[in-house]
């Protein structure tokens, strides 16, 4: 059996905040292998960091990846803002997007890929991260966009560090035009994305439950008009095209602009680039988008704490 020495239990103790005697406990039951007692606190609930895991992480930070014509954009979730700043946490954050660009959206499948630099797989660098960092941190999800023919275009808002932010962006151009003008309408269109939020590349992409929704409240608005029913059936398709132009990408007002629809845009752009230009995808994460934070009164825990 391995000598399990001081410094062998202090490292363990570091890395899950478990108490010595597990810790000599663990080291022990694994013949001193350092990984494999992290493992062994984790499964018998003893490891901070099987501990933290529970606790709600919303802040953390978005990263994106770009190779070629593959692109990829994970959300890395942390407990506090201060977290995002951390260069540990930032370096797990683009590491994630860098696997992503192999692995794909699945979660479970990046999670069980090794970590670049690393002998651990992403599940274990993360856990490693949490029980060191010392709050919980969770691969929320990811997307990958890949264009055959064409270019993949990133897109971080007010970026903390290379490719890592708040609110990032993808885009997918499909063409066989000049690389820098795809690259350049494709950081534009990408700034777009970031600042109007589209819900769908094209009006046949939109979810047609929303659009119904959105005609039966118009409907019911104009039918309080007391006009025929013939005008108030164009009222509403009238107001149905503005609410295109309000979310749905090729139709919106292009904000570099502020005049050109975005479809339109980018028809300009593919006569400077000498071919045909498709916007073939788009994926936008902003941090923490849907995610119930927990939200803290601090007077009332004040006034609890003094009786």
């Amino acid at each position: 059996m391995a000598e399990i020495t001081a410094a062998l239990v202090k490292d363990l103790r570091e890395k899950t905040g478990a108490g010595m005697m597990d810790c000599k406990k663990a080291l022990a039951e694994t013949n001193g292998d350092l990984d494999a007692a992290i493992d062994w606190l984790r499964k018998k609930g003893l490891s901070a960091a099987s501990k933290k895991a529970g606790r709600v992480a919303a802040e953390g930070l978005v990263a994106v990846a770009v190779k070629d014509n593959v692109g990829a954009i994970v959300e890395v979730n942390s407990e506090t803002d201060f977290v995002g700043r951390n260069p540990q946490f930032q370096a797990l954050a683009s590491g994630v997007a860098a696997v992503a660009l192999s692995a794909g959206d699945d979660v479970a499948t990046i999670e069980a890929a090794a970590f670049p630099g690393s002998s651990r797989n992403v599940k274990d660098e993360v856990t490693h991260a949490i029980a060191t960092i010392g709050e919980n941190i969770t691969l929320r999800r990811a997307k990958k966009l890949t264009v055959d023919g064409g270019v993949v275009v990133s897109y971080v808002h007010s970026a903390l560090a290379e490719g890592l932010g708040k609110l990032g962006v993808l885009v997918a151009l499909k063409s066989t035009g000049k690389r820098e003008v795809l690259e350049q309408i494709g950081k534009q269109v990408a700034m777009h994305i970031a600042a109007a939020n589209p819900q769908s590349l094209s009006t046949k992409d939109l979810d047609q439950s929303l659009v119904e929704r959105e005609r039966t409240v118009l409907t019911d608005q104009a039918a309080g008009s007391g006009k025929p029913a013939d005008i108030i059936a164009k009222m509403v398709e009238g107001r149905i095209r503005k609410f295109y132009q309000e979310v749905v990408l090729l139709e919106q007002t292009f904000v570099i602009d502020g005049e050109t629809p975005v479809g339109k845009a980018v028809e300009k752009a593919a006569k400077d680039a000498g071919a045909p230009i498709e916007i073939a995808g788009f994926v936008r994460f902003q941090l923490g988008e849907g995610i119930e934070k927990k939200t803290d009164d601090f007077a009332a825990e004040v006034a609890k704490m003094a009786g």
